[in-house]
Order: structure tokens, then C-alpha cells, then sequence
């Protein structure tokens, strides 16, 4: 975390005004959610977000009453022009050209305009002008923009082309450098929120860099690496936050707090069919002769919490163990949509919790990834 020897002169910074949220690269929008949990007086003033999918994700959650057809007035030929110069994604990656929009029929296409309107979202972010972000009421409002910029370029799963420039995905950032000295009036608060690589050694010239740029702009910075198992959630996800506030103003993180949940009390009891892994899968994952697909391969230390779920590529289920055997026997348990592993002849698994121990914290599972095994995660009870 970045401290300033004067941070004890610095007075704390409270939010006092209702906030206008602003949403770079915003998803469903999990800001959002996070204020709406924490009770918050907020609304939703900007959002940007390209990915026709995540557009439709953020209207559903966020939206849900907006039923609005703002295309009403306009032709097919219109919309699809909007969204053709609008920019849009349907495959995150890169904009749809305008023959794939004019593939769409006219449903999905209103739709899409619909839901850009309903979520008052810029889309495509190499388009956003500082304008564009409307930050004219400050005596009233308080503006936070949050920016959890795409970390595929930075991640361990990505091919490490980093985040120097805006030719890939991670160099993104600098378009909210761009945006931000557009804006005559700059957001009151920034929130930074990526994968721990983002200062690696291979990153953190360019994380320097953004840092020394913000506070050119007069921000005051503050970052730290959090695990969620240090507030409340039982899974080990590490990300590194940033907060950057306007002015000179002293912030501190939130201490951690006792972790009292466990993976098992947040499983549903009851789960459609089409979870379960059927017979056949469970037999091959005994069976296989593909070391890094095997059962065993994802078995770690005891422990009710479990690391990351990830999506790369296909579905992966976590695994409960009664006790800590060095043998077990596995049954599906159909009645609660997951495995259940008891002590009994089965797999020896004490070579690979012990092969595994360095990898992860005490107490816990390592990552369900879908990446060339760890097929099925592990929770030992």
C-alpha cells in the first residue's frame, strides 16, 4: 500500500453527499450491487460497458421496472446504425461490424438499444469524451467512477502482454487516463479494482506510472491487496484495490474481520438437475489416465472455504468432505447438487494434499479453475 508521511496531517475522508456512480468497464455492475448492500444513497449515473451481454446483465439486475421502448420513434435501419457507431461487443474482444448488426433481427436490436438507454450507458470506451461524464453538480453530489479495467493481459491465465499501451485489453487504463484530464470537473472519488498482478514485477513501471498520473491530476492514492476470507467470504479471491481521492485526504482500509462462514453454508439445498454431475462424469474423473483431470489433482488441505471460481472454459463443482481421510469414498449426492466424499477405500489423496500445501493458504481449497484440470475443487470439512 502506498503511504505519504504527511497522511497524519491529512483529515479522513467521509462521504457526506449522495453519489452519482459512474461505471467504466462496468459488467453487471458488482459496484453497484456492493453500494445497494451497504445501503448506500446512490444512483446510477453512468455506466460504460461494450459487451452486448453485460449490457443485458446490468439492465436485468439493475433495471429489472424499465420496460420503456425508447426505440419506438426511430427505423430498424436507425438503431442499428446507432449501434453500429456506438461500438458494440458480442464477444468482449472487439466491436461488431456492420454486417454482423445487420444480421441481428429487429427484436434483438431494440433490445439492445433499449438496454443502452435504460442503463444510461456510453459503451465503448475509446469513444467516451470528459464531457460525456456530466460531472456538473458537485455541490450536491459526490462522484465516484470506478474502473475494474480488463485484466485478461495481466492475470496468470493470460499470455502477459501487460498493460503498457492501448493495443491490448489491460491497456484500457489509459483511456480513463484520457477521459479523466478531459474532465473539467474530475470525479471526487476513483476505485481501482484488479487482479494482484497489476503490480507485479512485470507491471509495476505501468502501475508507477498510473499512480504518478493521478496524482498529477491532484489525487491522493491508497492500494492494498485484499483476500476475501479476511471480510467474511469463504473463498480466498485476492485483488488489489485502489482508492483515489481528490484532494488531500487521508484513507485507511477496513480491518479484516473473523471469518465465520464456511463454503457449506452458502450452498443451496435444493439445485435443478442440470447441476449435477452425472455418474459417467464422475467415473471418468476416477478413471482417467490424463493425470491433471483426475479427481485427486484438486484435493488440499482442510478447510470449509474454497479459492476462486473462474469460467475460462466449462464448469467445475466443489467437493465436500466429512473428515480428513487419507482415503475416500465418493458418492453423488443428488439431494444437495454436489459431491460428497466420505473416509473409506478410494482415492489416496495424502501425496497430493501434501504436494499441494505450498500452493494455497491453511484451510483452504485451491482454486476451481477450468484450465487444463483442477476439474473438480475440494472443500474438506
Amino acid at each position: 500500500m502506498q503511504l505519504d508521511i504527511f497522511d497524519l496531517m491529512y483529515e479522513p475522508f467521509k462521504i457526506t453527499k449522495p453519489i452519482k456512480l459512474i461505471e467504466f468497464f462496468g459488467g453487471y455492475g458488482s459496484q453497484a450491487l456492493a453500494l445497494k448492500y451497504l445501503g448506500a444513497n446512490f444512483e446510477h449515473h453512468k455506466l460504460c460497458e461494450w459487451a452486448v451481454k453485460s449490457i443485458q446483465a446490468y439492465k436485468d439486475v439493475h433495471m429489472t421496472n424499465d420496460d420503456t421502448d425508447y426505440s419506438k420513434d426511430l427505423s430498424i435501419e436507425e438503431v442499428k446504425e446507432y449501434l453500429f457507431n456506438k461500438g458494440i461487443s458480442s464477444n468482449y474482444n472487439e466491436p461488431m461490424t456492420k454486417e454482423q448488426i445487420n444480421r441481428l433481427n429487429a427484436k434483438s436490436a431494440r433490445t439492445i438499444y433499449n438496454n443502452i438507454q435504460s442503463t444510461h450507458n456510453l459503451v465503448n470506451i475509446q469513444q467516451v469524451k470528459g464531457d460525456d461524464l456530466e460531472i456538473n453538480d458537485k455541490e450536491h453530489f459526490t462522484y465516484l467512477l470506478t474502473y475494474s479495467f480488463p485484466c485478461q493481459d495481466l492475470s496468470l491465465a493470460g499470455k502477459g502482454k501487460g498493460m503498457s499501451d492501448t493495443s491490448t485489453r489491460s491497456g484500457m487504463l489509459w483511456e480513463v487516463e484520457r477521459i479523466l484530464q478531459e474532465c473539467k470537473n474530475k470525479p471526487d472519488v476513483l476505485l481501482m479494482e484488479n487482479v494482484p498482478m497489476v503490480h507485479s514485477a512485470d507491471n509495476v513501471g505501468d502501475f508507477a506510472k498510473w499512480i504518478k498520473s493521478l496524482e498529477s491530476m491532484g489525487y491522493k492514492n491508497y492500494w492494498k491487496d485484499l483476500i476475501a476470507t479476511d471480510y467474511g467470504i469463504p473463498q480466498t479471491r485476492n485483488r488489489c484495490f485502489m482508492v483515489s481521492i481528490l484532494g488531500d485526504y487521508k484513507y485507511t482500509f477496513p480491518e479484516p474481520i473473523p471469518l465465520k462462514l464456511k463454503l457449506k453454508d452458502l450452498l443451496e439445498d435444493n439445485v435443478d438437475e442440470k447441476y449435477y454431475l452425472t455418474d459417467k462424469m464422475i467415473e471418468g474423473m476416477l478413471n482417467t489416465d490424463f493425470n491433471s483431470y483426475k479427481l485427486d489433482y484438486c484435493l488440499q488441505d482442510k478447510g470449509g472455504n474454497i479459492n476462486t471460481l473462474t469460467t475460462s472454459s466449462g464448469a467445475k463443482a466443489p467437493l465436500l468432505v466429512k473428515d480428513s481421510p487419507d482415503t475416500l469414498k465418493i458418492k453423488n449426492n443428488n439431494s444437495k447438487g454436489y459431491l460428497e466424499a466420505e473416509p473409506g477405500d478410494g482415492i489416496d489423496i495424502s501425496s497430493r494434499m501434501e504436494s499441494h500445501r505450498g500452493t494455497v493458504q491453511k484451510g483452504k481449497c485451491q482454486t476451481i479453475t477450468t484450465m487444463g484440470g483442477n476439474n473438480v475443487g475440494v472443500v474438506i470439512k
